[in-house]
């Protein structure tokens, strides 16, 4: 099958753009409004982007309803986000952040998780998140977004500080037996990561 995404006609009962770019990471990001109310959201747009320095990006799709997120508020806001990690045991807590609650409504209350200091910025961490990476806001990319009045806003931060659990090492290695992190998938569906598979590539 082919269909062009400007029409968007292609026949199917869902639409299948999300299920071809699998899977994707669920960036757990913590950020924290100027008066000192903590927010955390799930972003499966989310990746890594560059490693000397690190640096990472997330996608906040907003629609006219409501075009800027709390989210993305908080980074523009204080200049600061953690991207905790999501796993297969915390995965309940994670759905239920991606509630939409208002501003003031604590999504760590709401999941039932505990929150644990940075050290290098404000916002807090996911405790019970195997790996935490503290970042320092850089830059917003606008992309073009098909609902007059929404915002598709790319923001890069970058990793000033990265916690890892000792119980997902491995000989000095990061486990991904240990970790099970979870990834999103198109629909409703989301994976388990548990099972990895090493490759070197030529020279």
């Amino acid at each position: 099958m082919f269909y062009e995404t400007r029409d968007n006609k292609h026949g199917l009962p869902h639409d299948p753009f999300k299920s071809c770019i699998v899977p994707r990471p669920i960036g757990w990001i913590t950020t924290i409004s100027a008066d000192g109310i903590a927010n955390l959201a799930p972003y499966s747009f989310f990746n890594g982007v560059a490693s000397d320095p690190p640096m990472v990006m997330f996608s906040s799709n907003g629609s006219s309803a409501n075009p800027v997120k709390d989210t993305l508020a908080n980074c523009l806001e204080t200049g600061e986000f953690v991207a905790n990690l999501a796993t297969w045991d915390l995965r309940e807590e994670m759905s239920r952040t991606s509630a939409a609650v208002p501003p003031e409504e604590d999504e760590f209350l709401l999941a039932g998780l505990e929150t644990a200091p940075s050290r290098l910025i404000k916002p807090p961490r996911v405790k019970s998140a195997p790996i935490h990476l503290e970042c320092r806001y850089l830059q917003t990319v606008d992309l073009p977004c098909n609902d007059p009045g929404g915002r598709n806003a790319l923001v890069i931060g970058q990793v000033v500080g990265i916690h890892i659990s000792e119980d997902v090492l491995t000989d000095g290695m990061v486990d991904i037996g240990k970790l099970k992190p979870i990834a999103r998938l198109g629909y409703k569906d989301y994976t388990r990561v548990d099972e990895a598979f090493t490759m070197t590539r030529p020279a």
